[in-house]
Formats: structure tokens, C-alpha cells, sequence
């Protein structure tokens, strides 16, 4: 019996000992110790959990570390990979096209008069089976285009890799996809969906079903071809952005280019090949699959709290507005003929409920819309592939509808009543001696908070690693290191419903960075300030310089690369540019015409840069990482 008491006391122990944040639900502790129990169970280091009932935000919590080091805890702002949860968001945006009359269920993807007829890469393809001229949107979206992953396609052993890859999905070989097509490494996704393209379908389209990455990485190529942006703008510009989601992103690869606010993964010590040909052994989940080249059958990552936001508008009720038609949404959702329990990116059952997992190396995720007018996300930094696997997912699997069984009652708040678009224009002129004013353009937030931080010395990639947090009030004082610290040297400045404020206290010999963040605070949330970090007004600044104008008509892109930095000047002059270390040594220098200038970097060493542009005696800096 002592035994058995001191084990139970572990566990509590463990339990107890799993950091809880975002705002509190009393009626819905019950959830917070389930979340806890299956994370000390499995020994799960991060997880965040968004629930809403009848359109509106209950419960955004987060659990855990949401870093490797074990030192981050994870708030609700934390975005993760979402893995195969992607092939819903896709087939959101599918049927918008669809919706649109872009594009047709029915139409045929390749060959002539299909939609990737001119595709810039499969244009080329050496097709050896006809019937991939037959393959439609409908059989990508329903797992029905001829290609069955689970049948060997690799030789053996899986050159350049010493072993044998089983099965055949191209995007667990990113180093044989390029050795075999002849491309450069990293993998991109059209390399990995040719792989197949010139290989024989399993079975001929739309009779039979066999679940398929490499069908939803070409739907993802459809959107591109038809819209002529890239499949992540178009996702972001027509169905994202508008909705209010900023924090939904195209995964990056390594470690060191995640992005600011996203949250790291631990997998289960398995390594491969370096996909970008070094011949080291790196995991899995950072340099052995291309997260960049997945798209939309895996390649988004996103805060919780976006997913159900998203959710709620392609639910089919009533009670918050949908972005789909009604009939676009039951055809989206309707089961597939060869399959009764997956309809087009939707696992689909007899009760009317939707739903989608996903699992990629330190990812494990849940999306759901069940019929009583719930919608979850539950998105976590680590798989279990274990012997306790199957027990893990149908864990995770009732973890949501166990939250609600548990719950004593649901607050009257909703938390998705926050910020939709946050400040713009932001402009600083300095006097050069210890003050700056500071100008911006509103959201459509009730209130702003206007932070700034000493960025002089600053290394890291990102100049703000601390956040407002949702339901938190923030005390403001316009003189610079007085107001509120978020917790990296980030002080609030100004709180309130204005358009200015003039900022005391600053050294003319350093560089500030800047942010506006919108927030909401009403009866209808409870009264808690919820703010919109993501796409905030943002800047830097020095005291002695007039930048406005120079600062918005400069761009540079992209800000972590390895070769090329491209430098958009809006301005019909010249500009002067020169390259500098953080030592201070000038680099390179030379002339920015008007349009779009290519830059070569590619003899930098790695590590964090500044281009600084000057006309006259105006100027602006930006940082650029090499990696």
C-alpha cells in the first residue's frame, strides 16, 4: 500500500508541476487536469487547447514548455506545426475557388486543357501512365487519384540513403527525390510530385482510396497556377487575412529560422540524412523533412486560437457568419463514394462530425467540428510512436469531447471578440537629443498598447521575444524604461484609444524597435484586453534621423537567406547602400536604383547584418540574417 501511495503521489506531483497559462475557466478546470494527466502521461512537453461552443471562444489555454531547453512556457500565442491538418485548410481553399469559378470539381489537373497543362516544371514530366490524365480535383481531394503510399516504390537500399525507405511517400526521401530528378538540394515540392508523376498510379482514378500527401501537395500547385501567387499568399489573402488571422504560416525547416512566436518540437531520437546534402545526421524534425516543400498536405503551422477561428467560419451554423456557401460547405464535407468516413480533407462520420489528425516527427495534432456546435484545436510539440502509440492518439482523440463532458457550465464570454486588424502607418520622428514622437494609424481594436525596446545590441533574428498577454491590463509611461516590462526589456509606452504619443527618456546613441498592438476589451469577452500580436505597426528608430519616408519605401527580402537579398526601393532616386557587421565594419556598399534590386551575399558568413540606405542625410537600417 505505501507502494502504491508514493506512485500516486508522482503523479500528482508531475501533474501539478505542468504550467497552466492563458485566462482561467472555472467551469472548466476539470479540462485543465485532463490536458495535464495525458501530458504527465506521455511526457508531452508543450500543448495548447482552444474550444468553442456555438461560434464563440470558451477556453484558450496553454500547458508546458513550448521550447526544446524546457525554459519558454507556452502561452495561447504560440504557433506549432499543425502536420495533416493542412489538408483541411487546403481543401478550404479549394472550394473557395470552386465557390469563385476558378476552378471545377471535375476539371482535369494534367496533360492538355488540364490545370497544370503549362506548369512550369510538370509541363516536362515523362508521364508512362495515361491514366494520370485522368486525375481530377475531386479524386485529389478525396484520396482517390491512383497513388496508394503504403505499396514499396524505393529501391533497397534508398540511395543516397544506406537503407530502404518502405512504402512510397516522395517526401520521406528529400535526398533520393533530388538525387533521382537530378535537382539541387534542399527538396522542393514540385521535385517530390514529379517523383510520382513519372511513376505508375497503384489504381485508376476515383476507384478506390488510398490516403495521399503528394495529391494534396498538387491542389497546393492548382492554387498557385490558377492564382498567381504562391499557394501561402493566396491562402493568406483570400481566406486568412480577412478572417483576421495573422498567426498561420508555412513552416521552416531548421531550428534556427523558426518563426517569432513559434513554439520548438522534441522528437523521439530517430535521426536521417541532412535534406540539405550535408551528410551529417540531423532528427527528424529539424533538417530531415522539408516542412517548407509540404504545403498544403502539411506544411502550415498556427496558433490554436486561429484554427477554431477559422473553423467556426466554414462550420455550416448559423450562429457566426461562414466565409463557404452553405452548399459548398455540406459538398466539402459530403463522404466520398469510396470511402464513407472521409468526405474532401475532412474525416467525416454518420453524426454529422468533421475532423482531421496530424502527426509529423515532434507533432501531433487534432482539428474538430462536431455536431453539437463544438470546434477544438489541439496542437502539441510532441508525437508519442511508441508501443503506447495507439493509446496515446485515442487519448488525444476524446480529449476534447471529455473537456466538454467534464465541464460544470461555459462562460458567457467569447474570446474570439478580439482585435480582426491591427495599427498601421506607424511613423517616429526624433528630436536627436531624448525625445521621439510617434504617430500611427488605428485597428479595429477598442484600445492600442504602444510598446519599444533597446535594440543597440541586439543578435537574435526577431527584436521582441515578450508579448502582451491575453486577459493581462499593462500599466504605460510615456518616459522609457518606466512603464510596464513585458519581459525582455520591451517597456509599454502608451495605453489608450489615441493616434500619437510623444516618448521621453531615450539615448541618442541607440536604435529602438517599435510596436503597435491592437486590443478588444468589452462586456462580450468578459472584459478581458485580448490582443492581436500578429501583423503588428512595427519599426525601428534612431533619435537623429528623419526616416519616415525612407524607412516604408525601403524593403528588403527575404530577411533570412543564404544568397540573395532582393531590395525594393519605391522611390524614383537612387539610393545609396552599404553592408555592415555587428562590429560596425562596412562590408559592402554600393547603389539601390529605383524597383527591385538583387543583391549577392552569399560570401557572408553566417550570422545577423545591417543594410543601412541613405539619400541625402536621411537614412534607414534593416537586419538581414545569413544563414
Amino acid at each position: 500500500m505505501k507502494r502504491l501511495l508514493s506512485f500516486v503521489s508522482a503523479l500528482l506531483l508531475g501533474v501539478c508541476s505542468i504550467a497552466q497559462n492563458g485566462i482561467p475557466v472555472p467551469q472548466m478546470s476539470s479540462c485543465d487536469t485532463q490536458v495535464q494527466n495525458l501530458m504527465a502521461t506521455y511526457n508531452i512537453p508543450g500543448l495548447t487547447f482552444a474550444l468553442a461552443k456555438d461560434g464563440e471562444l470558451k477556453y484558450m489555454r496553454s500547458f508546458g514548455n513550448a521550447d526544446i531547453s524546457a525554459t519558454q512556457p507556452t502561452q495561447p500565442y504560440h504557433m506549432f506545426r499543425v502536420a495533416s491538418v493542412s489538408k483541411p485548410i487546403t481543401s478550404i481553399g479549394i472550394m473557395k475557388m470552386i465557390e469563385d469559378g476558378d476552378i471545377a470539381l471535375g476539371d482535369k489537373v494534367f496533360g492538355p486543357g488540364g490545370l497544370l497543362e503549362n506548369h512550369w516544371y510538370f509541363s516536362g514530366s515523362s508521364i508512362i501512365d495515361n491514366r494520370v490524365y485522368d486525375i481530377t480535383v475531386q479524386h485529389l481531394l478525396e484520396h482517390s487519384a491512383g497513388w496508394d503510399s503504403s505499396v514499396d516504390c524505393f529501391p533497397n537500399p534508398t540511395s543516397p540513403y544506406p537503407w530502404f525507405f518502405s512504402g512510397c511517400d516522395p517526401i520521406a526521401v528529400p535526398l533520393h527525390v533530388t538525387q533521382t530528378q537530378g535537382q539541387p538540394n534542399p527538396v522542393k515540392e514540385e521535385f517530390l510530385i514529379n517523383y510520382l508523376l513519372e511513376k505508375n498510379l497503384n489504381f485508376t482514378p476515383g476507384t478506390a482510396y488510398a490516403y495521399s500527401n503528394m495529391g494534396y501537395l498538387i491542389l497546393s500547385e492548382i492554387i498557385e497556377e490558377v492564382s498567381g501567387k504562391s499557394y501561402e499568399a493566396y491562402m493568406q489573402d483570400e481566406i486568412l487575412h480577412p478572417l483576421g488571422i495573422y498567426d498561420m504560416y508555412i513552416g521552416e525547416n531548421l531550428l534556427e529560422d523558426k518563426r517569432e512566436r513559434e513554439g520548438e518540437y522534441t522528437g523521439n531520437g530517430f535521426t536521417t540524412l541532412d535534406l540539405y546534402g550535408s551528410g551529417n545526421l540531423v532528427p527528424w524534425q529539424y533538417g530531415g523533412f522539408a516542412i517548407d516543400a509540404m504545403d498544403g498536405h502539411g506544411g502550415w503551422i498556427a496558433t490554436a486560437r486561429d484554427l477554431v477561428r477559422l473553423l467556426v467560419a466554414v462550420d455550416g451554423f448559423n450562429t457566426k457568419p461562414d466565409i463557404l456557401l452553405p452548399a459548398t460547405i455540406t459538398n466539402m464535407v459530403t463522404p466520398s463514394v469510396n470511402n464513407a468516413n472521409y468526405a474532401k480533407g475532412w474525416a467525416v462520420n454518420a453524426g454529422n462530425n468533421w475532423w482531421h489528425s496530424g502527426a509529423v516527427d515532434g507533432t501531433a495534432t487534432y482539428w474538430v467540428r462536431s455536431n453539437s456546435g463544438y470546434t477544438w484545436a489541439i496542437l502539441l510539440n510532441k508525437r508519442i510512436v511508441d508501443g503506447t502509440a495507439p493509446a496515446f492518439w485515442a487519448a488525444l482523440d476524446g480529449l476534447g469531447w471529455n473537456c466538454i463532458s467534464g465541464a460544470s457550465g461555459f462562460p458567457t464570454f467569447d474570446l474570439l471578440d478580439a482585435p480582426t486588424v491591427n495599427a498601421s502607418n506607424l511613423l517616429a520622428q526624433g528630436d536627436g537629443i531624448s525625445t521621439m514622437d510617434l504617430n500611427w494609424t488605428n485597428g479595429n481594436g477598442t484600445s492600442r498598447l504602444v510598446v519599444m525596446k533597446d535594440i543597440t545590441n541586439n543578435t537574435d533574428p526577431y527584436n521582441f521575444s515578450a508579448y502582451p498577454l491575453d486577459g493581462t491590463d499593462y500599466n504605460a509611461n510615456a518616459a522609457f524604461g518606466s512603464g510596464d516590462d513585458l519581459g525582455d526589456g520591451t517597456y509599454v509606452m502608451y495605453n489608450g484609444t489615441g493616434t500619437a504619443v510623444t516618448v521621453t527618456g531615450l539615448d541618442n546613441t541607440k536604435r529602438y524597435a517599435i510596436r503597435v498592438y491592437e486590443y478588444k476589451k468589452n462586456t462580450n469577452n468578459g472584459n478581458n484586453a485580448l490582443y492581436l500580436l500578429g501583423n503588428p505597426a512595427e519599426r525601428e528608430a534612431l533619435l537623429g534621423f528623419e526616416e519616415n519616408e525612407l524607412q516604408f519605401a525601403v524593403k528588403i527580402y527575404p530577411t533570412i537567406t543564404s544568397e540573395l537579398l532582393h531590395v525594393y526601393n519605391e522611390l524614383p532616386e537612387e539610393l545609396k547602400f552599404k553592408v555592415f557587421d555587428l562590429q560596425g565594419r562596412s562590408l559592402v556598399a554600393g547603389i539601390v536604383e529605383s524597383g527591385e534590386n538583387t543583391l549577392d551575399v552569399s560570401r557572408l558568413d553566417s550570422g545577423l547584418y545591417l543594410i543601412e540606405i541613405t539619400i541625402g542625410n536621411r537614412r534607414t537600417t534593416k537586419r538581414f540574417v545569413i544563414k
